[in-house]
């Protein structure tokens, strides 16, 4: 029967550790298994990440396409579902969305989709609403400032 105390790793599960310099009996002595010279034989030898010996490393052998706008403007993206938790009549601005957890504080600019419906009128004064969002948030009773 199989107990705590007679437990043991299947054999050949677990090797010895290398003990490496320790004479020539060892195996791994003179040298240590590093070979003669070269920058892996010196202590403190490290390699940068993507290197591939002297040959043209990987990163910089592929072509490199395209470019980044550095004009980009980044919005937030919300629906008009997400705007239908607010109490009816309220006022949907920067400091509401952040204070309901829907816009980080770095994030500056803000956009409503027409994505979903709403059923509660709100003033919504956010950076930009998409037309079809303020047709449908002045069809349930509300009014867009942008």
């Amino acid at each position: 029967m199989l107990k705590l105390n007679n437990l043991s790793p299947e054999k050949g599960a677990r090797r010895n550790n290398k003990r490496i310099g320790r004479g020539p009996g060892s195996g791994l002595g003179k040298t240590a298994g590093r070979g003669h010279k070269g920058a892996r034989s010196r202590s403190g030898f490290s390699q940068k990440p993507g290197f591939e010996g002297g040959q043209m490393p990987l990163h910089r052998r592929l072509p490199k396409r395209g470019f980044t706008n550095i004009f980009r403007v980044q919005y937030t993206i919300l629906s008009l579902s997400d705007l239908d938790r607010f109490e009816e009549g309220s006022v949907v601005d920067h400091d509401a969305l952040v204070n309901e957890g829907m816009v980080k504080e770095k994030d500056t600019l803000v956009k409503v989709l027409a994505n979903g419906e709403i059923t509660k009128s709100l003033t919504v004064d956010v950076d930009k609403v998409s037309r079809g969002a303020a047709e449908k948030i002045t069809a349930a009773g509300g009014s867009v400032k942008e």
